[in-house]
């Protein structure tokens, strides 16, 4: 049995990227939870999103690192393998053709952390996201 020294939650296992509850407000505290090796593409992704979404509030919803605008526009979060980034069930079928390389569910999208971040897809998915919630 492992219990995380800060959030004092009990694991079966010490798992390879825990994410303490009682921690992270900002996104950037989220990241900075991550492990060391994570958080230059963390930053990266932040800071994509970031440029793509200027008007939105960061906020952590969900347990992830979000930007809001009225509603949730986009999420990501650390896994094990990937990063996840959650743009909503629409975005994955209107960009279906340009993610067919990657992993996608009804609304995310993995990003495997063996391969680059594909920033520009990233930002044209964000700006859609962000232009499609304001009408």
């Amino acid at each position: 049995m492992w219990t995380c020294p800060k959030c004092h939650r009990e694991f079966e296992y010490e798992p390879p990227h825990h994410f303490c509850d009682a921690g992270a407000v900002t996104i950037e505290e989220y990241i900075a939870a991550q492990a060391e090796e994570h958080q230059p593409r963390l930053r990266e992704l932040y800071a994509t999103l970031k440029a793509a979404l200027p008007e939105a509030q960061e906020k952590i919803s969900y347990r992830m690192p979000t930007f809001w605008k009225g509603r949730n526009l986009i999420h990501f979060a650390l896994f094990a393998k990937w990063i996840g980034l959650f743009p909503g069930g629409e975005a994955t079928t209107v960009f279906a053709d340009k993610l067919t390389g990657f992993h996608t569910t009804k609304g995310g999208i993995r990003l495997p952390h063996k391969d680059p971040l594909p920033l520009d897809l990233i930002t044209e998915i964000a700006v859609w996201r962000g232009e499609r919630n304001a009408k």
